[in-house]
């Protein structure tokens, strides 16, 4: 079966092409397919770490099979800042290895914010959540948000990464890491990523409990519009 492959940044310039339809076994994974390109340009294999795998326009794992005319791409990190990571995943978000990707041998301080998923809003008991985005445009927002907080407190690096699909009670539904070499910038850092990700990215939360279930409605920057970034 034939399957279409799209490279992206550096994988791009490794690569030699920004696409390519290639012909793969029956039986193949995303797993399998990287490992194919891997065998021709080795480079790939020494960022495997930081790339992230989709399929039809959605997160997938190493694992996920492929189909006659699927659209593969291979990601890597969003640009924003030398090997920061702006993401969506609908998998479950592992902040310690975000965290540990991140840090450089100079950062002193590493500071990982997660949002949990809680059991009430309001004393309301709440069974799960549901999140949707605007997949593209967010990552571009999460990509600038993300570029303007590192050179405003002097980061090394920072990630930011969010679930998106149905999440369960006590599951990580945002991770955001902030590496700098010392502690305060890392603390103001990662509360101001939170902060401006929930006000200035468009990503959508659906509440369901036993009675019900509500779109959670917060509200726009006001400089969003206008497209004026933050200034602290």
């Amino acid at each position: 079966m034939r399957v279409r492959v799209l490279f992206f940044g550096v994988l791009k310039e490794i690569v030699g092409r920004s696409e390519e339809l290639v012909e793969v076994a029956p039986e193949a994974t995303l797993g399998s397919l990287f490992e194919h390109y891997s065998k021709r340009y080795e480079t790939l294999r020494e960022k495997r770490p930081s790339i992230l795998f989709a399929r039809n326009r959605e997160f997938a794992n190493a694992e996920a099979a492929l189909s006659e005319g699927d659209e593969i791409a291979f990601l890597p990190p969003v640009s924003g800042g030398a090997e920061n990571v702006f993401a969506f995943t609908r998998e479950a978000i592992d902040a310690q290895k975000l965290a540990r990707s991140l840090q450089r041998p100079e950062d002193g301080a590493v500071v990982t914010f997660e949002g949990v998923v809680r059991n009430n809003t309001r004393a309301r008991p709440t069974r799960y959540l549901e999140y949707e985005c605007y997949e593209e445009m967010a990552l571009r927002q999460m990509a600038r948000i993300g570029g303007e907080i590192a050179a405003q407190f002097g980061l090394g690096r920072i990630g930011i990464v969010h679930r998106l699909g149905r999440l369960e009670i006590g599951e990580v539904s945002v991770a955001v890491v902030a590496a700098a070499p010392h502690r305060r910038p890392a603390f103001e850092a990662a509360l101001r990523a939170i902060d401006r990700l929930k006000r200035e990215v468009p990503i959508w939360k659906k509440e369901f409990f036993e009675d019900g279930a509500v779109w959670v409605e917060g509200e726009w920057d006001v400089r969003v519009p206008a497209g004026v970034p933050e200034h602290p």
